[in-house]
C-alpha cells in the first residue's frame, strides 16, 4: 500500500487483520449509496473524475441533478497515502458550506441541493445528453464576451466573500454561454477572518492572481488579454476594506 506512514495506527490494525479494504466501490454500489440516502431516485452515469471525488447525473424526480460524491479512500496525484471516509465526509461539508455560501451571495455557481454524509447534490448544468463542458474543452466562438463575463464572475465571488483558490479553465463550465464556476472545495472565505487578517487575505491574493494568470493563458489562444493584475486590484479593493495587506 503506498505511503502507509501516512495512515494512523487504527487504520494500520484494521489492514492487518482484515478489517478494512481499501477498493473504492462500484458504480452500482455508489448508485445504491445514493438512492439510501435520498439524494437521488435514479442514478445515471459518470460525468467526471477528480482527485478526491466523483459527479454523477442523477435525477430527483423529474428534476436533472448532479451528485458529487467524496471518494472513501483518496490517493492525490502523486501517490500520497489513502484519507479515511470520515476526513471526506468533512471535505464534503466544507465543500457544499462554500457553494451554499456563494450561491446566496450571488455568484454564478450550481445551485446547492442537499448533504449526506459525503456526498451532496447540486444543480445539473447542461442538456439531457450533454452536460456542460469545461472551458478548457470549448472552442468559444465568440471569446470577448465571454473573457468579460469570467471576470465579472471572479469578482463576483469575491462579492460573495469567496475566493476560488483552484481558479482554471478545467473549473469553470461553458453554459448557456455564460461561465459557470464549480470545484470550491479549497475555497477561501475572506468575509470572515479566522486567522491574522493579513495572512488570510494574502494566502487569498496570492490564489487568485495563480488562477487568473492561468486564465490568460487560456484567452490568450484568442488573442485577447485578460489583465489579471486589473482584476486582482479591483478584488484587493473589494475585500480589503481596511487595508491590512
Amino acid at each position: 500500500m503506498p505511503n502507509e506512514g501516512y495512515l494512523d495506527s487504527s487504520v494500520h490494525w484494521k489492514v492487518r487483520t482484515g478489517q478494512i479494504a481499501f477498493a473504492e466501490p462500484t458504480h452500482n454500489e455508489v448508485a445504491d449509496a445514493i438512492l439510501d440516502v435520498g439524494l437521488a431516485t435514479e442514478v445515471g452515469q459518470r460525468l467526471g473524475s477528480g482527485k478526491e471525488a466523483d459527479v454523477y447525473l442523477c435525477r430527483d424526480g423529474r428534476r436533472l441533478v448532479a451528485v458529487k460524491v467524496y471518494r472513501q479512500y483518496r490517493t492525490n496525484h502523486r501517490g500520497g497515502g489513502s484519507i479515511k471516509l470520515e476526513s471526506m465526509g468533512q471535505r464534503a461539508v466544507r465543500e457544499f458550506e462554500l457553494l451554499c455560501y456563494a450561491w446566496q451571495g450571488g455568484a454564478r455557481v450550481p445551485e446547492p441541493g442537499r448533504r449526506i454524509e459525503n456526498m451532496f447534490s447540486m444543480q445539473y448544468l447542461g442538456r439531457a445528453n450533454t452536460a456542460a463542458p469545461m472551458l478548457q474543452h470549448v472552442r468559444l466562438e465568440d471569446p470577448e464576451p465571454f473573457l468579460r463575463a469570467t471576470a465579472a464572475g471572479v469578482e463576483g465571488l469575491a462579492e460573495a466573500g469567496l475566493v476560488h483558490s483552484d481558479l482554471s479553465p478545467f473549473n469553470i463550465l461553458v453554459h448557456d454561454d455564460l461561465p459557470w464556476f464549480i470545484d470550491l472545495a479549497a475555497g477561501i472565505r475572506v468575509d470572515r477572518l479566522g486567522m491574522p487578517p493579513w495572512v488570510r487575505l494574502n494566502e487569498a491574493l496570492g490564489a487568485m492572481g495563480k488562477g487568473l494568470a492561468s486564465l490568460e493563458r487560456y484567452f490568450r489562444r484568442y488573442g485577447l488579454v485578460l489583465d489579471g493584475n486589473e482584476v486582482l486590484a479591483r478584488v484587493r479593493a473589494q475585500i480589503d476594506r481596511f487595508r491590512v495587506t
